[in-house]
């Protein structure tokens, strides 16, 4: 899927379609935006293939990094969350693997919104940064991603690939909509 195209609409386990054919691959460890995908087609224009690392913390915060594609070395116990369905060759998202152990149980709902962002990510110069949004797996989710295993940056590089793209959504709301109104106060 290219920017602009139909992005898909959210899962039925975050109360979006419940039509199972309408939310059309399996549950995936991570989703783009739609505008996300926008900035990611205009990155891959001046840069070439394009990946992503989930940054861990420190200097760049919790924020994904979007590098040309091999600029940032893939370990062997890192994570492959998926391959975002932009472009032709897909931009791979990774993440460390003891982090993966902590965010396992979320999927990453990759986003972008004006500002600059820090550390050495490709969109800082157009004024604008990527963002990572999540929200916690259902239990039937879970079962269904244990039961896949991951790829691993060494099984990655043994040939291993990941058979589907992760989609593009329309928006963030469309990953898990925000729920409406607020919560009743809490009695004495």
């Amino acid at each position: 899927m290219r920017a602009g195209d139909d992005a898909v609409g959210a899962p039925p386990a975050c109360g979006g379609r419940s039509d199972e054919k309408e939310w059309r691959h399996r549950v995936g460890r991570v989703v783009v935006t739609a505008d996300a995908a926008t900035l990611l087609d205009q990155l891959r224009d001046q840069h070439g293939p394009l990946m992503f690392h989930q940054s861990g913390g420190c200097c760049d915060g919790s924020s994904p990094m979007c590098y040309p594609d091999g600029e940032f070395i893939i370990g062997d116990r890192d994570v492959l969350l998926g391959v975002l369905d932009v472009g032709a060759d897909g931009v791979p998202v990774w993440i460390s693997g003891p982090q993966f152990q902590a965010w396992k149980h979320t999927q990453l709902v990759i986003d972008v919104v004006p500002g600059r962002g820090s550390g050495f990510s490709l969109e800082a110069p157009e004024g604008m940064r990527f963002l990572s949004r999540g929200r916690a797996f259902n239990d039937a989710e879970n079962a269904e991603l244990a039961a896949t295993g991951v790829i691993t940056g060494a099984d990655y590089e043994n040939g291993e690939r990941s058979p589907e793209r992760a989609p593009v959504v329309a928006a963030a709301v469309d990953a898990c909509p925000v729920p409406a109104g607020r919560a009743a106060p809490v009695k004495p």
